[in-house]
């Protein structure tokens, strides 16, 4: 499996209309997938004239305060790149657009976007359907690529993974397909990397708070507790630590 940054860093389509499989594996966020708002966009460059400095019109243009420079009066649907409240279609595409292009997004984070701009139900449903058939909603391509992104760039567990996955709304299936990229092998293997990073801050500590430290940290991580005292132990056992009290033989 090729190893990744954090998703935050990672997964960024070049384009609105790419492939979600596409922007997914071109790589921004980690993080990202949930830190876009309905706010984002792109500014447009600016100029000065006459000493007074004018905007450009431009996808997401604006202050967001429903005012501007010069030019008429817009809507501040219109500032933010939305069409007129009297296309909820059209408004629910450019949302969608604008949110995807900050970074690939599962359908029910969309789905919750359109529903606080007041979008209808089943007009948010036709456009993340058809977004869906053009492959620009792919739950399961960004199921894949968040497991392996924050596999590697955070250490996290599948249990931890999984449960990220829930919170983005994506199907217990795909959950499930998605954190089956990766064995027990390859976890331990990730683990045990963990604390070998960690170890060396935990020296000159005594050896049970040592021991909470470290297995406290892979817990956050989703690893088993199980899991997380065997790899401790042993590491402590490499360094000359005398873990025959601890009650726990790995097995």
């Amino acid at each position: 499996m090729t190893r990744r940054t954090d998703w935050a860093e990672q997964i960024a389509p070049e384009h609105h209309t790419a492939h979600a499989g596409q922007g997914l594996a071109d790589g921004v966020d980690q993080g990202g997938a949930d830190q876009g708002g309905d706010d984002a966009g792109y500014r447009g460059g600016g100029g000065r004239s006459g000493g007074r400095r004018r905007r450009r019109g431009g996808f997401g243009e604006g202050r967001g305060d429903g005012s501007q420079d010069s030019g008429p009066p817009s809507s501040s649907r219109a500032e933010k790149g939305e069409p007129p409240a009297g296309d909820p279609g059209e408004r629910a595409r450019a949302i969608c657009l604008r949110l995807l292009t900050g970074t690939p997004r599962t359908r029910k984070q969309l789905a919750d976007a359109l529903s606080k701009r007041d979008i209808p139900e089943d007009v948010a449903d036709e456009v993340l359907t058809r977004f869906e058939e053009v492959g620009l909603i792919n739950d399961g391509a960004f199921a894949g690529a968040w497991v392996e992104s924050r596999h590697h760039g955070r250490g996290l567990a599948r249990r931890a993974l999984a449960q990220e996955l829930r919170t983005k709304g994506v199907d217990a299936t795909l959950i499930e397909e998605a954190v089956g990229q990766l064995d027990s092998e390859q976890e331990e293997a990730t683990a045990r990397e963990l604390v070998a990073r960690k170890l060396r801050s935990t020296r000159g500590l005594d050896r049970d708070k040592r021991l909470r430290r470290l297995a406290g940290m892979l817990a956050r991580k989703g690893y088993s507790q199980g899991l997380a005292l065997q790899i401790v132990r042993q590491a402590l056992e490499d360094e000359g630590e005398d873990t025959e009290d601890l009650g726990y033989d790995g097995g």
